[in-house]
């Protein structure tokens, strides 16, 4: 079986952060570890407080998981400072991990700031360079290039993010008006559509998404086959968001259309 590493946050609402990406590494078939760099006060309505590690803690997760289990890819999500991303970046190189998915987490569903805005730049320099793919949101792709969202300019976007150093950036369209991922490998620009699920409950779409171009990559599938499946993924769990849980955004439901075509 494939293996699959999160280097992420504990959201203890269980919606996103490492929680979504292990549900998201079952929905794919693979084997997920985690190594856990940060942890949240968190429930569907808002991040109540963050906690982050020692950057050696992640370092030793990663070491620990690498030495016995392995990883076929990986995949970051919430690294919060400057510290952690550091860390990462070194563990990574150090240890030649593969199938890099750098997802930028930035700001939570519900508007809370997940990184600290000196960290950006230590993505930038350290982080991306290493990258296989970078998925940030509209959003993000354009708070990372200091610039203001224009939907307009996504394609020019990606090629200044691309200059960055990762071999291709993949900016998801959940936050855009047509919903349309835009991949770009250096080369060519691929627009992924798919189906839209209007819906408030979408608490961890951005993890399931990284987490599933992840698992695809450990698969072996080509960059676009592996983008347009982790697409899919993704919109399913939309579909199936849990509105039922909790009083704000509901959490994303990655095995709900599984559970469904199975009668359950």
């Amino acid at each position: 079986m494939n293996r699959v590493m999160s280097i992420a946050t504990s959201d203890s609402g269980a919606g996103a952060g490492v929680q979504a990406d292990l549900k998201a590494f079952l929905r794919c078939g693979v084997y997920g570890t985690t190594a856990v760099v940060a942890t949240t006060a968190q429930n569907t309505v808002g991040v109540k407080d963050i906690f982050p590690f020692p950057p050696e803690v992640a370092v030793k997760q990663i070491e620990a998981v690498v030495e016995d289990i392995g990883a076929d890819a990986v995949k970051t999500g919430m690294l919060f400072n400057a510290g952690i991303i550091s860390a990462v970046a070194g563990a990574v190189r150090r240890l030649g991990l593969p199938n890099l998915v750098v997802d930028p987490v930035m700001v939570a569903e519900s508007g809370a700031t997940l990184l600290e805005p000196e960290a950006v730049e230590t993505y930038r320099s350290e982080l991306f360079p290493l990258a296989r793919v970078l998925t940030p949101n509209v959003n993000e792709a354009f708070a990372i290039l200091g610039e203001p969202v224009d939907e307009g300019k996504i394609e020019e976007g990606a090629a200044a993010l691309y200059e960055l150093g990762p071999d291709a950036v993949l900016i998801t369209g959940g936050h855009t008006s047509t919903g349309t991922d835009l991949l770009y490998d250096g080369e060519r620009f691929e627009r992924i559509g798919g189906p839209l699920h209007p819906s408030v409950n979408t608490h961890g779409s951005g993890c399931t998404h990284s987490s599933a171009l992840a698992s695809f990559l450990a698969r072996g599938f080509g960059l676009v086959e592996a983008a347009r499946r982790a697409r899919a993924v993704a919109a399913e769990a939309v579909e199936y968001g849990l509105g039922e849980i909790g009083a704000g955004a509901g959490p994303v439901h990655a095995l709900g259309g599984l559970l469904e075509r199975e009668g359950r």
